[in-house]
């Protein structure tokens, strides 16, 4: 592995791992927008899965707050469901196209709810539109790790507060996660090569995470907003920089 490769695995993984313990989720946002421009998409997509399960396994020890499992099951049932859609169509989707998309939905919609921020919160749906959520993100995280963005979407729509909030994206990312990579090793796009990877991520994002994570602690609930919305904000922009020159040969 060249020296490149180390320096954007460990800036990836570091600066990913700090928002992830602030926000409860944007590990792969954060991380691909770094990775795509010097890794391999499926090496990137499985370290992305690998980062974002570590750091949430690292969230749900250290913040624990708000927890409600008759709201969160909805969420669960649809993005299991979701997740071996998503496995299954990681070799066949177009990754740049699939990042543009992505990009455009946040850098189009997340902007809208920050400077218009008193927007009627969404009532409609019940826990069919919320299974419904997370049938997609669990979709999105069998293509690299994206579970958490439409959840953390829903849940700014719906104006939870944020310990709620923060559960529900954390406790479902974590699920979806580590199913995704259960997923990845059952489908051998878990290989050897990449071991290496693995031991540079890991020790990257740990303190960057318990850093973020005591972040979060201290914040109010119109700042944590506020970081959630411009986070995803800019993970749409990143993702069109990188997605679109490639998309039109540039």
């Amino acid at each position: 592995m060249d020296t490149p490769t180390i320096f954007s695995l460990v800036l990836g993984a570091a600066l990913a791992g700090f928002v992830q313990g602030l926000s409860g989720f944007a590990f792969s946002l954060v991380a691909m927008s770094i990775w795509a421009w010097t890794l391999d998409p499926k090496l990137a997509a499985v370290m992305a899965v690998f980062g974002g399960l570590t750091g949430q396994t690292i969230a749900a020890v250290t913040v624990r707050r708000g927890f409600d499992f008759a709201q969160l099951w909805p969420f669960l049932l649809g993005g299991l469901t979701g997740i071996p859609v998503g496995v299954l169509l990681l070799p066949l989707v177009e990754p740049n196209l699939f990042k543009a998309g992505l990009g455009i939905l946040l850098a189009v919609w997340c902007p809208i709810m920050l400077f218009a921020p008193h927007l009627p919160p969404v009532r409609f749906g019940g826990r069919l539109a919320d299974g419904a959520i997370g049938l997609g993100g669990g979709i999105m995280g069998g293509f690299g790790g994206f579970t958490g963005v439409l959840p953390t979407l829903w849940c700014s729509l719906r104006r939870m507060d944020k310990d709620t909030q923060r559960s529900i994206v954390q406790n479902f990312n974590l699920t979806m996660l580590a199913a995704t990579m259960l997923g990845y090793v059952l489908a051998g796009n878990v290989t050897r090569e990449m071991w290496p990877a693995f031991a540079i991520v890991a020790p990257a994002m740990l303190i960057p995470s318990l850093l973020g994570g005591k972040l979060y602690i201290g914040i109010s609930e119109q700042a944590f907003r506020r970081i959630v919305l411009t986070l995803l904000t800019l993970s749409g922009i990143a993702l069109l920089a990188s997605s679109l020159p490639r998309l039109f040969g540039g």
